[in-house]
């Protein structure tokens, strides 16, 4: 099985905790070289020490925000004009906080369209030239497994975790024939600052302990514990790789089987 991702280069949204790190670091130990990005400038250089590097690979980063598609658009044209190359996006951004949809306000919707939809689009519309010329691209995003099946108490996140799928889902027919494949890996439960924000969330408004929470999410998971972010990095990065060529459009969850349908 062909996993080596030497003279392969990566981009890695949100990379600098949680999943998108996670990411980061196996793409990196597979020989890719990486393009961090995320907002904090300092965060940033801290991880870009974390990464592997082996003989070929020059890793560095990007700062960029991503509640700004224009910044977006703008930083990642001058990365890529520098280094002319793009063959592995991951999509990756901090999810909306939760709440029932009927109690959000547009600007809620608006804010989270923009910071997924939106620059995962920019991003994309950046590296189809490079991965095209390149005759390789694998485009991979992070959603989650509301995809499939909506959680409780996410509303803007359900919302727009739907239309991003579509998005990607529509890309993969459009871009197949360039030997690109667009994919989506669906975390469950995973131990992340995300995960343990929305427990502290539920924590506030129900009265519950954490223990109490979290025995009750794991009642709903067959595997009976909350996944690692390694765990969906691990399927993010075979995705990633030569091996997964034929795999295109997709929704792959890695939720220790909770999700109740295929």
């Amino acid at each position: 099985m062909d996993l080596n991702l030497k003279d392969k280069y990566a981009i890695v949204c949100g990379s600098t905790q949680g999943i998108g790190k996670a990411v980061a670091l196996e793409l990196a130990q597979m020989g890719a070289t990486v393009t961090l990005v995320a907002r904090n400038e300092t965060s940033l250089q801290q991880t870009l020490q974390e990464l592997s590097t082996q003989a070929g690979q020059g890793h560095n980063y990007v700062v960029a925000d991503f509640t700004k598609p224009q910044e977006v658009q703008e930083r990642m044209a001058a990365h890529l004009a520098q280094t002319g190359q793009a063959h592995i996006l991951v999509n990756n951004t901090g999810g909306p906080a939760g709440g029932p949809a009927l109690d959000a306000a547009v600007e809620e919707f608006e804010k989270a369209f923009a910071a997924h939809l939106i620059c995962n689009h920019v991003l994309v519309q950046a590296v189809a030239p490079l991965m095209k010329e390149a005759q390789y691209g694998r485009i991979i995003n992070i959603i989650s497994t509301s995809v499939k099946q909506p959680i409780k108490g996410l509303g803007v996140s359900n919302t727009i975790r739907g239309a991003v799928a579509n998005w990607a889902k529509t890309l993969s027919f459009e871009l197949a024939p360039f030997g690109i494949t667009v994919n989506n890996v669906l975390p469950g439960a995973t131990l992340t600052a995300r995960h343990h924000s929305l427990i502290e969330t539920k924590m506030l408004k129900t009265g519950l302990s954490r223990e109490e929470i979290e025995k009750e999410m794991k009642a709903g998971i067959p595997a009976n514990r909350f996944g690692e972010a390694a765990e969906v990095a691990a399927a993010a990065a075979f995705l990633a790789s030569p091996a997964a060529g034929y795999i295109n459009g997709i929704n792959l969850p890695v939720d220790g089987g909770r999700l109740g349908n295929l």
